[in-house]
């Protein structure tokens, strides 16, 4: 431990965590059920190691609440997109991208409500724009690391799902991950498809890859 505080200590570190809206209308969005208690987490352990910690977090139900923490918080996707391109020019050492950042988004979202009452509405729904691309290109050196959730995950799974996000963001590791009827399970791994961690719980996740990333830098 005390090897690993040494050397994360005064590392600056971003995490991204919680869900991420896109609007259907003016009053209604499109969301997911991430509850950011892994993000949450994973930025709590990394500052007990000693490194500095950005947490960017999404509209979760429970909020981290910590002074030894820096909070920013965001709603939807474009805020995510802003807060990240501001916070990435401060030159952080690490980011770990475990945001559930939504994929699509509406063509022509409703400038107001819409009415209640309509028998049927057909939505468009287009490709949002990879967010973890955008952290690669505004810090290509920053030692990044980016999340797979797919359902149930396994080391074959891993290294075949996996390998779209290492092509998008040039990530340093990747988290695969999966929730099964409540059962959590989880992997670290480079593009080479050498595997650091199998953890089967969230906490287990956080300590294992803050250990992993301090072993990388």
């Amino acid at each position: 431990m005390s090897k690993m505080k040494h050397t994360l200590k005064n590392k600056k570190v971003l995490v991204t965590c919680g869900p991420t809206w896109v609007p259907l209308d003016s009053v209604r969005v499109i969301s997911n059920l991430s509850t950011g208690t892994l993000g949450q987490n994973i930025a709590r352990d990394f500052q007990k190691s000693g490194a500095k910690v950005t947490l960017i977090e999404g509209p979760v139900a429970k909020p981290l609440t910590a002074k030894s923490l820096r909070v920013l918080k965001f709603r939807y996707f474009h805020e995510l997109s802003v807060l990240l391109k501001n916070e990435l020019g401060k030159k952080y050492d690490i980011c770990i991208h475990a945001a559930a950042v939504a994929d699509y988004k509406l063509k022509r979202p409703g400038k107001t409500k819409w009415r209640s009452h309509c028998k049927s509405l057909r939505l468009e729904l287009v490709p949002t724009k990879k967010i973890i691309q955008q952290i690669r290109r505004s810090a290509p050196d920053l030692f990044l690391v980016g999340f797979k959730l797919e359902p149930g995950i396994n080391k074959t799974k891993a290294v075949a799902k996996t390998r779209g996000v290492f092509k998008d963001g040039k990530c340093d590791l990747v988290v695969a991950n999966s929730v099964d009827n409540g059962k959590y399970e989880s992997y670290i791994l480079d593009r080479k498809g050498t595997f650091f961690a199998h953890e089967r719980s969230r906490n287990g996740l956080a300590r294992s890859l803050v250990r992993t990333v301090s072993s990388k830098i």
